[in-house]
């Protein structure tokens, strides 16, 4: 059974000044995308491991509207900065919704949240960044969740709904895991269709059974674990999709072997840096003092990407750039990406 705590309204009284060129440019105070604090304002506890929060401008303002699928980034104890799916459907929004999936592998900060939160509490955020949109020319679209990765697809279904466009959504949970399923079977009706699936044998069946049926003009999105993106991808290729109309976004992934060494030269200043195999880009960076913006160290969130002046080869083994990005050969996610001879324009 969950438990909840009563959302409340933040005084203003009670909440420092936010420093005020954050906010110039922007029509209200709350329309910013960088580094600030916003206000706890409502805890819900949806399953035993699923903590959802609410968060609103400590000014009462409005929020910056976003694009579903969009993700926020926070400040989730010392030295941990985490990205949540936002699960609204981003349209003039008064507070940005996040669900927190408790993982107690001392890693990520998710257990930092779960124990320290608590309605009144200031919470340091960024963003929100767009990684998982829509197309903007779909007439339809297939949207296949897997556990925690239904907070993305909620997104985007509270978003059709609103514009009252059609889709089909697959939600696979194990019993008594289900985090928004009730969310997802308020919105069904004449034109969402949700499809529950309880096992991975249903959930396999349902996604070879549904990327056949779709309309023409359809696009596909998905988000879980990465066996169930694995699964779907083959099923969208068996069904014959074009690459371009399939999309996904992976919370994790999959295990990478530690590659070659390789030497990267910072562009602006000649200095070469060595990278040894089983050491990522990024750490070799930062270990040698250059600044680099970094997340997830996974490739699946795209905040460590830097520009590429000239490389001999490159690996590219992250999730965020195109067919057509990775044949440019300009970009490298440095947290997993690889080469030979690689100068950055840094």
């Amino acid at each position: 059974m969950s438990a909840t705590i009563a959302p409340v309204v933040p005084e203003v009284a009670s909440v420092p000044q936010q420093r005020d060129e954050q906010y110039v440019g922007h029509q209200h105070r709350g329309y910013a995308f960088g580094v600030r604090h916003l206000q706890v304002v409502g805890l819900t506890s949806l399953t035993r491991e699923i903590l959802h929060v609410e968060l609103a401008d400590p000014a009462g303002s409005p929020l910056a509207p976003y694009e579903p699928g969009s993700h926020l980034v926070v400040r989730a104890g010392e030295g941990r900065r985490n990205a949540y799916s936002l699960t609204g459907d981003g349209f003039n929004p008064r507070r940005y919704e996040i669900s927190v999936l408790r993982l107690d592998s001392g890693q990520g900060g998710s257990a930092w949240l779960h124990d320290n939160l608590a309605v009144g509490d200031l919470l340091e955020v960024e963003g929100p960044r767009s990684m998982f949109p829509a197309a903007h020319e779909q007439r339809h679209a297939l949207l296949v969740a897997g556990g925690i990765g239904v907070t993305p697809v909620l997104s985007h279904v509270r978003a059709l709904a609103r514009a009252g466009a059609g889709a089909t959504v697959l939600y696979s949970y194990r019993p008594g895991h289900e985090a928004h399923l009730q969310d997802l079977r308020e919105l069904a009706g004449d034109r969402i269709r949700l499809v529950e699936a309880t096992t991975v044998e249903e959930t396999g069946a349902a996604l070879h059974a549904l990327l056949a049926e779709q309309p023409f003009g359809t696009h596909a999105y998905a988000c879980g674990p990465v066996a169930m993106l694995d699964a779907y991808e083959e099923a969208a290729l068996a069904a014959g999709w074009p690459a371009g109309r399939v999309h996904l976004e992976r919370f994790v992934a999959p295990e990478l072997d530690p590659g070659s060494p390789f030497t990267a030269t910072v562009a602006s200043t000649g200095r070469e840096i060595e990278v040894p195999s089983g050491v990522s880009l990024l750490d070799a960076l930062v270990g040698a003092g250059v600044p680099v913006s970094y997340l997830c160290r996974q490739g699946v969130c795209g905040e460590c990407r830097i520009p590429v002046r000239s490389a001999e080869a490159l690996e590219h083994r992250d999730f965020v750039l195109t067919a057509e990005e990775r044949e440019a050969a300009s970009h490298v996610m440095a947290c997993v990406s690889r080469g030979r001879d690689i100068h950055l324009d840094l």
